[in-house]
This record gives structure tokens, sequence and C-alpha cells, in this order.
């Protein structure tokens, strides 16, 4: 997955629990706790700004962008000059 969810290192530089946050939230900690481990594949808008508005931060101090790695391969569509 190219997005990385770095919400672990926030909640550590704001010195917050998982609980607190949760409450803060007003989402259960299971859910957060999964998207605190990385363990989820999509995020509402309103989660993420809740999250941010009780982080004091911005999306991009929670996620972050790597690109996938392909792996080298000759017969891949790429080189085989197919796009992608």
């Amino acid at each position: 997955m190219a997005i990385i969810l770095r919400l672990d290192r926030m909640m550590a530089d704001r010195k917050i629990s998982l609980n607190d946050l949760a409450e803060q939230v007003g989402i259960a900690n299971v859910n957060l706790s999964k998207m605190k481990t990385g363990k989820i594949s999509a995020v509402r808008f309103s989660t993420l700004n809740a999250i941010c508005a009780a982080l004091d931060c911005q999306p991009g101090d929670i996620l972050e962008f790597q690109p996938d790695k392909e792996p080298e391969n000759v017969n891949s569509d790429r080189a085989l000059g197919h796009r992608k």
C-alpha cells in the first residue's frame, strides 16, 4: 500500500493515549487502534477531520505517501512498453 499511517507518531508527539483520542474523536477504541496500526483500507473525511482537530495537526502529519516498489521483471508491462 502506498499510503502509510503515522497516527502512532503523532499521538506520541502529542502525548495522548488511544483511549483519550478515541473519546475526543467519538469513535470506538478498536477502530482507532486499527487505524493506529495501519490495518485499515479507508478513512472517512469526517474521522480524519476530528482526529486532526483533536491533535491540532494537518492530514499530511498523519498520512504519508510512499510509491509502491515494482519488482524488476523483463516481462512486465512497463518493460514491454505498455502503460498502466
